[in-house]
């Protein structure tokens, strides 16, 4: 099965985080980039978000972010030379409730890079929901291509700016079966403990 038709997602939520000024919002994001660091039981990955190119993903984001949504959660697939998917499910395999999708932002002219973070999703272009994954090698076949379902790609929305070894260590951890999934479960649960924002 094609490596972008498996990359999936539960459930998503648009929490649109307004601003009185759209022209000030955007020169306060290029002052001053938001990052988050997400602590996993394998080490802590810091990730710099890039709201100008892609700002509701990057709102969706910060919503389940700040509301704890993925503390707890796991990177339950991770592929060597694909990526790492994660933020979901519970260690005992429970799909969290989220609320409705947000549209896709592929094309943003942020291609899907060794080290970047985008959004999982089923078929539908527009169903990202809370679940994301890190890019661990160059995936040129996830971006943006065209106006179609085929071509709608997947949209990325930052980039690890620290802690890419720890990403590497989670891929290359051994994997299975479990819970619902025939495949690529870490055998070794790999925990997301925790995702703030940075100050």
């Amino acid at each position: 099965m094609n490596k972008s038709r498996r990359l999936f997602s539960t459930v998503a939520v648009a929490c649109l985080l307004g601003s009185t000024s759209s022209v000030f919002a955007t020169e306060a994001t290029k002052a001053k980039p938001v990052s988050v660091k997400i602590v996993t039981n394998m080490g802590a990955i810091i990730v710099e978000l890039d709201a100008a190119k892609a700002p509701k993903t990057v709102e969706n984001f910060l919503g389940y972010v700040k509301s704890g949504f993925y503390n707890g959660t796991i990177f339950h697939r991770v592929i060597p030379g694909f990526m790492i998917q994660g933020g979901g499910f519970t260690p005992d395999f429970r799909q969290k409730p989220t609320q409705a999708p947000i549209v896709n932002e592929a094309d943003n002219g942020l291609g899907n890079r060794r080290g970047t973070i985008a959004m999982a999703r089923t078929s539908d272009p527009d169903s990202a929901t809370a679940q994301f994954f890190i890019n661990v090698a160059d995936n040129k076949f996830l971006d943006y291509s065209g106006p179609s379902m085929q071509g709608a790609g997947y949209a990325v929305f930052g980039h690890v700016t620290s802690g890419m070894n720890v990403v590497d260590q989670i891929v290359s951890t051994p994997t299975g079966a479990a819970g619902p999934f025939p495949q690529d479960v870490p055998k070794k649960t790999v925990l997301i403990e925790s995702i703030k924002v940075l100050p």
